[in-house]
């Protein structure tokens, strides 16, 4: 059914979510003196850093999101590959399936959170958010994906575990797949397929 498989990274290939909320919880207890729950912060996930910061009222934008990142580290032993997400590379591989990531991770911290995992082999593309002028929800990061990898749309899908993931897919005109082990609930989102494991997906491409 599909040969093109985008992956978003955080909640999706990733259990980032821990670390990210921790991380940005002590940042804005520092910054805002303001002591917010993950629930209050959970709108961060799956948008980029600066934007989040901006929507805190934040000012030193460029200054906080350095410190982020730094804080991000104390709790980078919390972040792990979701289970059987390598496997589902490498049959995808084995079926000659093309598969790619679409991040509103920054270069930079593609490099620093996302390589030490050891699965940059098996994506051939990687949008960052430093690749497009406008991020997640906006559909030009997606869109930037298919003008570099000639993928049909028709035959690409995204897979990722936020609103901001479908709506993303949904504008640039391909289907969109909900990680649930990710997002946890489906509460709010449309996708086209909800997927409660990630050897799921190999039912989207046996089809």
């Amino acid at each position: 059914m599909y040969d093109y498989i985008i992956f978003d990274i955080d909640g999706t290939l990733l259990d980032t979510e821990f670390a990210v909320l921790s991380s940005l919880q002590k940042l804005v207890l520092e910054e805002l003196n303001k002591d917010l729950s993950f629930d209050e912060l959970s709108f961060a996930l799956g948008i980029p850093g600066e934007i989040s910061l901006n929507q805190l009222g934040i000012s030193n934008v460029s200054d906080c999101n350095a410190k982020w990142n730094k804080y991000l580290k104390e709790y980078f032993h919390r972040i792990k590959v979701f289970d059987d997400i390598k496997d589902t590379l490498i049959k995808l591989n084995e079926l000659g399936i093309s598969t790619g990531i679409v991040t509103s991770k920054t270069r930079e911290e593609f490099t620093d959170n996302f390589t030490p995992f050891e699965l940059n082999d098996f994506f051939k593309i990687v949008i960052c958010a430093d690749d497009t002028e406008k991020h997640k929800p906006n559909p030009d990061p997606i869109l930037k994906f298919i003008e570099l990898s000639g993928a049909d749309k028709s035959k690409a899908i995204y897979i990722g575990d936020t609103k901001y993931d479908m709506e993303c897919a949904k504008g640039a005109g391909i289907d969109f797949a909900l990680a649930l082990w990710g997002a946890k609930s489906s509460f709010g989102i449309n996708p086209n397929y909800i997927l409660e494991n990630p050897k799921q997906i190999l039912k989207l491409v046996k089809a």
